[in-house]
């Protein structure tokens, strides 16, 4: 059967970016049976093949319009499908979808009619805000780090920007890495119009966000620098609760440090 990538290698390595991705959620235990998503925007590599594609899908309603996604194309992992089988076949356990020109419905055009995430219509509206912005980003990933999840059952660290500047203070990589820091959501029903809406306040100042006791949603120019921000951030995590399990509250560095650490590298303040 003939595959959307073939003989598109600019598009086959975005997908294959996708699926190395989700190897390491899974191996990183942070993917456990269907967890986590991801959505690529592939629009810039829809050619006119692709764009005369006929759907395998009958027409599904997003929920919501979305006006500035009107012929954009999206890569999306197959809802109750695993990450672990998507790394070995992003085909069979994801789909590339076609938003219509009402902007409130898609169909799905290849590989197979595997239904995207039930948090697809999270993932389009966060894109659909991402391009009204003019914004460079064309990846969204959600997944479960354990050690960032368990910062969020501490109130302490919903506070504004409390998880940041401790995370920022662990190791200087990530005050380079993750300038922006993270975001802090309240609990919302998982796929709820309100998370979603509430994500999208959020990715005006930070490109993660946590999702109080839920995980974390990341957005960057392609999966895998969205999927090296969870990654640099979670490893903060780690340090910190290493420090705590070995019997003391870490030093962390010292805003001063971190003034510096913002003028040499140019980074936000």
């Amino acid at each position: 059967m003939k595959s959307i990538l073939d003989n598109r290698p600019e598009l086959a390595h975005e997908v294959n970016k996708v699926a190395e991705v989700a190897g390491y959620l899974w191996q990183k235990g942070w993917a456990e049976r269907n967890g986590g998503n991801i959505t690529v925007n592939i629009t810039e590599y829809a050619d006119d093949e692709i764009r005369n594609m006929p759907a395998i899908s009958e027409v599904k309603q997003i929920g919501v319009t979305l006006p500035h996604l009107k012929g954009c194309y999206f890569y999306c992992k197959g809802t109750n499908m695993r990450m672990r089988d998507l790394a070995r076949r992003p085909m069979d356990n994801g789909s590339v979808i076609r938003i219509l020109d009402d902007c409130a419905s898609y169909v799905i055009i290849a590989d197979k009619p595997v239904q995207p995430t039930s948090e697809v219509p999270s993932h389009l509206s966060v894109h659909n805000y991402l391009i009204s912005k003019g914004s460079p980003y064309k990846a969204s990933v959600h997944t479960h780090p354990i050690e960032l999840i368990a910062l969020s059952h501490n109130k302490k660290f919903m506070e504004k920007d409390v998880a940041t500047n401790l995370l920022w203070s662990m190791i200087p990589e990530t005050k380079a890495f993750c300038p922006r820091g993270l975001g802090m959501i309240p609990y919302a029903l998982p796929s709820s119009v309100e998370l979603a809406e509430a994500t999208i306040k959020e990715l005006a100042d930070y490109d993660v966000v946590m999702w109080e006791k839920h995980g974390i949603f990341a957005v960057d120019r392609d999966v895998m620098a969205a999927f090296d921000q969870i990654d640099v951030l979670n490893k903060s995590a780690l340090i910190y609760i290493a420090a705590k399990n070995m019997g003391f509250e870490p030093d962390g560095m010292s805003q001063e440090q971190m003034k510096e650490m913002s003028v040499a590298f140019n980074l936000p303040k």
